[in-house]
């Protein structure tokens, strides 16, 4: 069993303990010990940690990994599934570059993309993080993701057009079969569409499409496979019938009263929200070069939109919620790779520490993607994530940004990615 020894690294373990410097031995794909100081310890490879900074690898908390670099609908449905499988995969390595080593997809563009290339990661032939996979969005008729008309059905009512990155349902019945198959075809995640959107102006971010013995069914049904369900919630109902129903990982959440938090906070032991701030910030603030001007983020309502998330994630923040970065990246305007932005967004909007917002990228996406408790930290007996910085994210979190920072990145004890200078064999 192959050995590797970080040695003299400023350690962030990601417990919500002080930074420290020391040792790290790793073996097999396991955290052997941890060490504050030099542990006197060999290893078939030692990496010199000296002035980095090692920290838990990063969990991208609301992936698209079959999104890259699109503007509207038909960008997902455009591409042969051979294509679409390829950017898939090379979505995947880039997020493993920078430093992100769990991926949990909250929806696809085609039902098995994200779950062929997991399989392929898993087994060894494809580099890229750890993978939930998720599915399509399940919508009702008339919601987000419903692209469907009377002279121009397109919608995946019977999982087979191709021609919609939704399945959509209308009842109980039709969620169940829907989520079975969802199950059956490998996906990992249920992604539900319970709320509108800003994106579609018949169906705005605080109308709530989905019904609660819709959700509940779909949860239901997901569950008794093992398997997580992903909401898409901006309405206050939305929020409440996804807490009700026992939805595992909430999206967006922007607009909430004293009840719905109220909710969230008796639930906070067992779900997870990711505000997903990435998006409307680049919007609002880099669009313009993107395509997308100010004046139409404006006339979509995203300086309401963000006002509200401040308002509420904050809260959620006191209240002990655990929030995950990440979120819709994969626009022309909010491209894949540059995730470790939320951090920052953290800190600006929802009043997190640098250390804080990093425990929500790594801890808590760890958390999520196994429920074991064995991935995330830096601790004795946990799944060895790591990544090395050259540079302290603490003081300057924008460093988690620059690929030509991230000098090193592991995933289950295996180096993935790392610059020559500091390898030496034992």
């Amino acid at each position: 069993m192959t050995t590797t020894l970080i040695t003299n690294a400023t350690i962030f373990d990601a417990t919500g303990s002080d930074t420290f410097t020391g040792d790290v031995l790793v073996e097999g794909n396991t955290i052997k010990s941890v060490t504050n100081g030099s542990s006197g310890a060999s290893a078939d490879v030692t990496i010199d940690g000296s002035g980095k900074f090692l920290m838990p690898g990063m969990t991208e908390g609301h992936a698209h990994l079959s999104f890259d670099a699109f503007t509207c609908t038909e960008d997902l449905i455009s591409p042969p599934p051979e294509e679409h499988a390829f950017l898939t995969a090379r979505v995947a390595k880039k997020l493993l570059d920078m430093g992100f080593t769990s991926a949990y997809s909250a929806s696809e563009a085609k039902l098995r993309l994200a779950v062929a290339v997991r399989n392929e990661v898993d087994a060894g032939r494809l580099p890229g993080p750890r993978i939930r996979a998720g599915s399509l969005e399940i919508t009702v008729s008339g919601a987000l993701g419903d692209e469907s008309r009377l002279h121009n059905p397109r919608n995946c009512h019977n999982l087979s057009n191709g021609t919609s990155p939704s399945i959509v349902i209308d009842g109980v019945e039709e969620m169940r079969k829907a989520v079975r198959i969802s199950c059956r075809e490998g996906c990992d995640n249920i992604k539900l569409d319970v709320s509108g959107d800003p994106f579609y102006p018949g169906i705005p971010a605080h109308s709530t499409p989905m019904a609660l013995d819709e959700v509940q069914m779909a949860v239901d049904t997901a569950h008794s496979f093992g398997k997580m369900v992903n909401a898409h919630a901006r309405s206050i109902e939305s929020v409440r019938r996804c807490a009700v129903a026992g939805v595992d990982m909430i999206y967006h959440a922007e607009y909430t009263d004293e009840e719905t938090l109220d909710l969230l906070e008796a639930a906070k032991d067992r779900v997870f929200v990711a505000p997903t701030m990435g998006l409307f910030h680049t919007m609002l603030h880099e669009g313009e070069a993107h395509g997308m001007p100010r004046a139409v983020a404006e006339m979509m309502g995203i300086p309401a939109l963000i006002e509200a998330s401040v308002a509420t994630h904050t809260a959620l923040r006191k209240r002990g919620i655990r929030h995950l970065i990440g979120g819709d990246y994969g626009f022309t305007w909010n491209m894949q790779g540059t995730q470790a932005r939320d951090l920052q967004y953290f800190v600006d909007y929802y009043g997190y520490t640098p250390a804080e917002a990093l425990i929500c990228a790594t801890r808590n996406g760890g958390l999520a993607m196994r429920a074991q408790g064995d991935l995330g930290t830096i601790e004795a007996g946990k799944l060895a994530d790591m990544v090395l910085v050259d540079g302290n994210p603490l003081s300057d979190l924008s460093v988690l940004t620059d690929i030509d920072k991230i000098v090193m990145v592991m995933k289950d004890g295996a180096v993935q990615r790392m610059s020559d200078s500091l390898v030496s064999k034992g």
